[in-house]
């Protein structure tokens, strides 16, 4: 890394005096969920918090927008979180959000050219019960009798070098390809076999090595109950968190305007300011300095990082205990994620008011598509999900209804899988996508749509991601004034990420 210049030294590429450098509590680098709960964190701490995010607005893949047709506003990105813990339902209640759950429908899947419900209970799709009615309607009485197995193994009977593998080893192919694949990769954006077990589905392995059984360990890990019942959401969308999370920051600005600590620069204020990419970082005495593109330089006896772009600058700075020297755990590499879109149409389809696909599907990839499962017929289909959102979301129902009467319907698909550069869908493309996996033609019914690109910022949770995330992790906790947070670290899911980033800072 080239050392930064001497404080108040010309800026190299415009001759101008460098800025002098801004004194705060805590600098966060990242305004994606993870840095915006951190640095509300440590607001609340009494600290005095400068989040600097790259791009021109904060949020990450949780952003909300609208039709321009129709007056209402809808999640663009994440648009439930995992109901398991309660971080996000407290953070959201704490911001004076509403937290309320779907409708009660099963989600279905897509497999093998036909549609059929998943499993009322179940992990990522694996059941539970193998010879349950709803599996065998999914997998047929070959794979019930392969699945049924998994009862009578032993338990050195299982592979569990990634999710694929396991599920195969256990309870076969047709259930690794009908029900897993479809759920998972909808999910997590990557094959099965690139999945790692203990980050996709925590305690799963614990819970087998128990019951010596995959399906029991799905049993006691979840209840009965309906496939999508163990989400939530918000009243009005989740991108209402990152709205009240950045309007009550801001708001803490103005309380430390009055603070009677001031620099060479004035007033120290709690900020969170877009357009500021990190392109260096260093320490000077007990703190870290932290400098952008733009020219700024502040500096903290805190830093947290929230994007693995800026990982790499940590390395010199970061060794675990017996290490030589900094610099020796190796930065977590991760490969790009998917390249996703997100189609959200607006439907005049009163044929959808009886939801004929419950909340919506997930779909297998074909034999031909990056995922590779060897399930034929589904080539026709390029979405990988798509969510009925006024059906899942009785708020969003009534909004749509009253703006735009009845029979009036919104829809969302997501296209992309690891590995491919994705093709923009177009309207039409959407449209035929939606009557495949709805039953229902829909391709003269788009009364408005929305094109939302998400461009692999998550990296898929791989076993060798997973262990590198591990070991630099592990160094980091033992680096004075530093955390790592954010989906990069935590995994996917706001669930994960709100609680990772407030235990976090937490130490700091």
């Amino acid at each position: 890394m080239t050392p930064l210049p001497p404080l108040g030294a010309p800026d190299a590429t415009s001759g101008r005096p460098a800025r002098p450098p801004e004194h705060v509590d805590a600098v966060v680098v990242g305004g994606g969920i993870g840095g915006l709960v951190a640095a509300r964190t440590l607001v609340h701490r009494g600290l005095q918090v400068v989040l600097l995010e790259a791009s021109d607005r904060v949020g990450g893949p949780v952003r909300g927008g609208a039709f321009g047709s129709l007056p209402v506003r809808l999640d663009l990105g994440a648009e439930s979180f995992a109901a398991r813990g309660t971080a996000v339902t407290d953070l959201a209640e704490e911001l004076g959000l509403e937290v309320v759950s779907p409708a009660p429908l099963s989600a279905w899947g897509y497999a093998a050219g036909r549609a059929f419900p998943l499993p009322k209970a179940g992990v990522l799709g694996i059941p539970s019960v193998p010879w349950a009615a709803d599996v065998r309607r999914a997998i047929g009485w070959p794979g019930v009798a392969r699945a049924a197995w998994d009862r009578l193994l032993p338990r050195f009977v299982a592979d569990t070098t990634d999710l694929g593998s396991l599920v195969r080893s256990r309870l076969g192919r047709r259930v690794a390809d009908r029900l897993v694949a479809p759920v998972a990769t909808g999910v997590h954006s990557a094959p099965l076999d690139r999945l790692d077990v203990a980050a996709v589905a925590p305690g799963l392995l614990d819970a087998f090595a128990r019951t010596a059984s995959l399906s029991r360990a799905v049993g006691e890990l979840r209840a009965a109950a309906p496939a999508g019942s163990a989400v939530r959401g918000v009243d009005g969308g989740i991108h209402a968190i990152v709205e009240a999370l950045t309007g009550e920051i801001a708001a803490s600005a103005e309380e430390f305007a009055d603070s009677p600590r001031t620099d060479a620069t004035g007033p120290i204020h709690a900020a969170v300011r877009v357009g500021q990419q990190v392109d260096g970082v260093q320490r000077v005495g007990a703190d870290w300095q932290v400098t952008t593109t733009v020219g700024d330089t502040v500096r903290a006896p805190r830093l947290v990082v929230t994007t693995p772009h800026v990982a790499p600058l940590l390395a010199p700075w970061v060794a675990a205990p017996g290490q030589a020297a900094p610099g020796a755990v190796p930065v977590p590499t991760p490969e790009p994620g998917a390249d996703i879109w997100l189609a959200t149409l607006l439907l005049d389809a009163p044929e959808l008011d009886d939801a004929p696909r419950g909340s919506g599907l997930l779909v297998a990839p074909d034999a031909e598509g990056a995922g590779g499962s060897g399930v034929a017929g589904t080539a026709g289909v390029r979405a990988k999900a798509l969510t009925h959102a006024t059906a899942k979301w009785p708020w969003l129902a009534d909004r749509v209804r009253a703006a735009a009467g009845p029979g009036v319907h919104v829809v969302r698909l997501s296209y992309g899988r690891i590995g491919t550069a994705t093709e923009p869908p177009s309207a039409e493309q959407a449209a035929r996508d939606a009557s495949a996996l709805l039953g229902v033609d829909l391709t003269d019914r788009v009364r408005d749509h929305l094109l939302q690109r998400w461009d692999g910022s998550l990296p898929p949770p791989t076993p060798a991601y997973r262990a590198q995330v591990g070991s630099f992790t592990a160094a980091v906790g033992h680096t004075p004034g530093l955390a790592v947070t954010g989906g990069w670290v935590a995994g996917t899911g706001l669930a994960a990420i709100v609680a990772h980033a407030q235990a976090a800072v937490a130490a700091l």
